[in-house]
C-alpha cells in the first residue's frame, strides 16, 4: 500500500513554513491522540501517520530529502537494497584498505 504524501497528511501545501507544519501536527495530534480516542483504530492510525509526517517535515535535512525524492529517500535506508547492504559491504572496504597498505 502506497503511503500518503506527508504534506497532505498534515493538510498543508509543499511550501509550508516550519510554524505551519508544527501547528498542523499539533492540531491533528490532539484530535487523534489515543488517550482521547481509546480503542479507535482509525484515530490511532491517523495519529501514527501524522506523527510520521511531522518527524520528517520538522527536520530541514529530512524535509529536503523528502521534497526531492519522496518516500523513496527513507525506504532504502530502512528496507532492503539500501546503501552498502548485503554480505559484500565490509569485504569491499577491507580490500581497498589492503590495497593501500
Amino acid at each position: 500500500m502506497a503511503k500518503a504524501d506527508y504534506y497532505q497528511v498534515l493538510g498543508l501545501e509543499k511550501g509550508a513554513s516550519d510554524d505551519d507544519i508544527k501547528k498542523a501536527y499539533r492540531k491533528l495530534a490532539v484530535k487523534y491522540h489515543p488517550d482521547k480516542n481509546p480503542g479507535d483504530k482509525t484515530a490511532e492510525e491517523k495519529f501514527r501517520e501524522a506523527t510520521e509526517a511531522y518527524e520528517i517535515l520538522k527536520d530541514p535535512s529530512k524535509r529536503g530529502q523528502y521534497d526531492k525524492y519522496g518516500h523513496a529517500a527513507f525506504e532504502a535506508a530502512s528496507g532492503g537494497g539500501g546503501y552498502g547492504g548485503g554480505y559484500g559491504g565490509f569485504g569491499q572496504s577491507s580490500s581497498v584498505r589492503e590495497a593501500l597498505v
